[in-house]
């Protein structure tokens, strides 16, 4: 490392220290920042774990009619495995229909009751078609919904379950949309904080910068300092928020586990904690460098 940018680097930590309290001021605001975005990163590797454990279980129930002939069931079955887009689909017939619904409800008496009374299978037979992907269920619900089936078929479940998946995914858009906002929030609040801090130092050292200007300092070498405060922020702000994240993914791992059914927090912690890191890392530092480039630029017109 070369003198001169030693020289740099200690007027910095210099000028950090010298400014404690309103650092450690700035320092919290860019912390409150950065956990904010680790946040948002959390919640949405949950909430997208959610909306896919529940996609995988979605499927498309065909309910036919009483009197549908079993060949055109069959029929039907044998053209839809033929589709790209379909991955399994499994026939139920009316007996089992029937076994699985007396199942179901075999604690129920009045039902059950009701069924013996009743003499006949009321249940019709069916078909569960699992897709290749779930945005591939739209297809095979519109070549379903086609008029030449219209006498054999009595219902199809997709369109019901189409509601949930979209609100479903309508709530993780807004999510993601109002942690994004919380944190351009903050992060214009910290830009502002530490751009207040590096004012009140280039202030506190005007005298001295005078003195480097008349006897010829650059520009970079009178800006470099403020710029290293800065960065200083950044990199303390990002290792106290990852510090924060471990007793915190911890603690609400298995819960959020329990809750979501996606992955463990902790365990996804650890897993990327080199990638998470590097993140809040460069987010700030670029928050800290920026406010000390604005303020330097701003104030000193070197």
């Amino acid at each position: 490392m070369s003198p001169y940018l030693k020289r740099i680097i200690k007027a910095g930590v210099l000028s950090f220290w010298r400014n404690g309290w309103v650092s450690l001021a700035t320092i919290l605001v860019m912390v409150l920042t950065l956990f904010v975005t680790g946040a948002l990163i959390f919640s949405n590797v949950l909430l997208e774990s959610a909306l896919t454990a529940i996609e995988e279980k979605v499927d498309i129930s065909v309910y036919f009619k009483l009197d549908s002939p079993e060949t055109d069931i069959t029929a039907l079955k044998t053209q839809l495995e033929k589709l790209t887009e379909v991955k399994t689909v499994s026939y139920i017939s009316r007996a089992e229909a029937l076994e699985n619904f007396k199942a179901r409800h075999a604690n129920n008496a009045l039902i059950t009751q009701s069924l013996e009374e009743l003499g006949e299978n009321p249940l019709g037979a069916s078909l569960n078609i699992r897709a290749e992907n779930p945005e591939q269920y739209q297809s095979i619900a519109q070549f379903l919904a086609s008029p030449s089936f219209a006498d054999t078929i009595e219902k199809i479940n997709y369109f019901q379950n189409k509601i949930v998946i979209d609100r479903l995914s309508g709530i993780l858009a807004a999510s993601q949309r109002a942690g994004f906002g919380t944190t351009l929030v903050l992060a214009l609040i910290a830009v502002l904080v530490a751009f207040n801090t590096i004012r009140l130092a280039i202030y506190t050292a005007r005298d001295e910068i005078q003195i480097m200007r008349l006897v010829g300092a650059t520009n970079n070498y009178i800006r470099g300092p403020f710029m290293i405060e800065g960065i200083l922020y950044g990199i303390i702000s990002a290792t106290v928020a990852m510090i924060i994240f471990y007793p915190l993914t911890l603690w609400l791992g298995p819960k959020a586990e329990q809750f979501f059914g996606g992955p463990n927090l902790f365990n996804y912690f650890m897993a990327n904690f080199f990638q998470i890191f590097m993140l809040l890392l460069l987010v700030g530092v670029l928050l800290g460098s920026l406010s000390s480039f604005v303020a330097i630029r701003r104030y000193l017109r070197v």
